[in-house]
């Protein structure tokens, strides 16, 4: 039997994990479309061959005829659809942030707690992207040795003039956040903020240096630069005492000419992580079959994390100073 999915939000992710849920997924099926503008949910729906549309997500959730939800919608809605989906108990695959309120991250992992089961899982896509997998591999096969640091570069070719300095870590960074858990295996100690002083700290998405120290005792640094004009560009390289393994993105192809050779960059995440959301999204529907997250899925406790981290930096770039990372003990059921 085919999974039925809905996906509540039409915007540009919407459309994109629709399309995979409807081509590129065997045993799914697109049911339901939803977003606040019915004739944007249509064009999606129509399409892609959905079974309907609507306007209403709560009612989506509680269908009959719907198996599972994929959340895309505007950030401040995935906390209370995840809990929705929760009480209804149907999976849900959640775009991040979960929440950038830790009340609601909390309230969400409460509930899966009550249930006794996990049911989101978090839309860390980097997690399935080949090649921060083999970084991973790269670690625990022991060709680097142990891991001393872990560089981490985000650039993107720019953003809307609503994008403040704050959300270079609270929107851009938590890829990052939990990417680097992810990939060392281990939670944070402390963060430190840094912004240069040549860049303007009040410009729209401002730059953005950040040091973290994990509970293992490796560092990791992140650049995020919002505004870098020249494309999307995420880089990335772990050192260990014995080696080092850096990131290479897909290259589709090379052009030479008028006594130059280049490569383009995509001009933002998706060309870089088409195929990270195909297997997310496969993993996703394994998951709505099996009841078991995929070990390479971002749970709602990691979602939660993220949260955690982006606040702390939150503080550490107000008071410029290093800020120790408040951890929670990990429930039994994320571990």
């Amino acid at each position: 039997m085919s999974v039925r999915v809905a996906v509540i939000g039409a915007g540009i992710m919407g459309a994109d994990h629709a399309r995979i849920i409807a081509a590129d997924i065997g045993g799914a099926q697109l049911q339901v479309v939803c977003d606040a503008s019915l004739d944007r949910a249509r064009s999606v729906a129509d399409e892609l061959g959905a079974a309907d549309v609507s306007t209403d997500p709560y009612a989506v959730i509680r269908r009959a005829d719907v198996d599972a939800i994929l959340i895309a919608s505007p950030d401040e809605t995935h906390a209370p659809l995840c809990l929705a989906a929760i009480e209804t108990g149907k999976p849900a695959l959640c775009e991040k942030p979960l929440s950038q309120s830790l009340q609601d991250c909390r309230r969400i992992v409460d509930a899966e707690m009550a249930r006794g089961t996990q049911m989101v899982q978090l839309g860390f896509m980097r997690r399935f992207d080949p090649s921060y997998q083999a970084m991973r591999a790269a670690l625990t096969g022991g060709r680097i040795g142990h891991p001393l640091i872990m560089h981490n570069c985000h650039r993107s070719v720019r953003v809307p003039a609503n994008f403040t300095g704050q959300m270079s870590i609270t929107n851009a960074a938590p890829h990052e956040f939990d990417i680097i858990r992810s990939v060392l295996g281990t939670d944070y100690r402390a963060i430190t903020v840094f912004q240069p002083g040549a860049s303007d700290a009040s410009a729209t998405g401002a730059f953005v240096l950040m040091v973290l120290e994990t509970t293992s005792g490796q560092l990791a640094s992140i650049e995020v630069h919002n505004n870098a004009s020249y494309g999307y560009d995420i880089r990335g390289e772990l050192v260990g005492d014995a080696g080092s393994v850096s990131l290479s993105a897909p290259v589709t192809a090379r052009y030479n000419s008028a006594l130059s050779s280049l490569e383009r960059y995509p001009e933002d995440w998706r060309p870089r992580f088409s195929e990270a959301y195909r297997l997310q999204n496969k993993a996703f529907i394994d998951f709505v079959r099996t009841g078991r997250l995929s070990p390479s899925a971002a749970s709602a406790w990691d979602g939660y994390y993220a949260t955690i981290v982006a606040q702390t930096a939150l503080k550490a770039l107000s008071e410029k100073t290093r800020v120790e990372i408040d951890t929670p003990e990990k429930p039994a059921l994320y571990r």
